[in-house]
């Protein structure tokens, strides 16, 4: 929080404004009872409910994603030199990572919520509908080539039975995590906080550790933790010193399903208020 001075009324308590950010197959309006819960804990936030890439619009390339989001937020980030918190939930918090890797900014605390931060190896709804005639299996012959990386979805899917293909056609989060370009990890530490949400019944986010950096160990589905990642381990964008610096906060909730968590005032409460006071 920014104290301010006010002369007829003492000291004044603002809060640092914050951009908001909705998931895969949905729109800025989904979001409108979280953007609530900001503004009834901290009357007068301002808040930023991004508005793009909605509904099947979410199915767009990542970086196209990223480039067009960035733009809509710039002027308010730019805007607010003290900072401004960023909430990002699903697909939305790969969207703000790379933001944040990508550019310059001021953002002080970057929360993930439920976001496949190491990617997703799973069956869901929408990849049925997608693609109907795959499963996780054998979706790597889908999405591992120029076509599929023109689907949001295949920029992070993660085979761990596949890795050299991931790695040679994923054009996206193989990109972010390895550290490609240096500026990415210089950018990522300007962060002040990350915090890192997601539990064990989510359904959606395969693993659900992903939510939180860890991930299925190669030609396995034993998941490895954040830690043992190797852009962990490496520090390829900057996670490592960060949570040295004690800027990581991860937090595991039961019992909260995927659609669920931007819609659960208690996940609020203990796991997003106390960072944005």
């Amino acid at each position: 929080m920014i104290p301010v001075t006010n002369v007829a009324a003492g000291i004044v308590i603002t809060y640092r404004p914050v951009v908001v950010l909705h998931g895969i197959v949905a729109s800025d309006a989904s979001m409108a009872g979280f953007v609530n819960y900001i503004q009834t804990a901290h009357p007068g936030t301002q808040v930023l409910n991004v508005d793009g890439y909605n509904d099947l619009l979410s199915f767009v390339p990542m970086w196209d994603q990223m480039k067009g989001v960035q733009a809509k937020i710039k002027s308010f980030v730019d805007d607010s030199p003290d900072g401004v918190h960023m909430i990002c939930y699903s697909q939305g918090g790969l969207t703000c990572r790379a933001i944040l890797q990508s550019f310059q900014t001021n953002i002080h605390t970057f929360v993930s919520l439920s976001s496949p931060q190491a990617g997703q190896y799973g069956d869901t709804d929408y990849l049925n509908f997608l693609f109907p005639n795959f499963t996780k299996e054998n979706l790597y012959l889908a999405l591992y080539n120029d076509l599929g990386q023109d689907v949001s979805v295949g920029n992070y899917w993660n085979d761990p039975y596949h890795q050299d293909l991931y790695y040679k056609h994923c054009n996206y989060l193989p990109l972010l995590n390895n550290g490609t370009n240096p500026a990415y990890k210089t950018n990522f530490l300007n962060v002040k906080q990350l915090v890192l949400i997601g539990g064990p019944d989510d359904g959606v986010i395969t693993p659900w550790e992903s939510s939180q950096f860890g991930f299925y160990e190669d030609n396995s589905q034993t998941v490895a933790d954040m830690k043992s990642q190797n852009f962990y381990t490496k520090d390829s964008f900057g996670l490592r010193t960060l949570d040295m610096e004690g800027k990581v906060a991860r937090y595991t909730i039961p019992g909260v399903v995927h659609t669920n968590w931007h819609q659960n005032q208690s996940v609020f409460d203990c796991c997003i208020k106390p960072w944005l006071d």
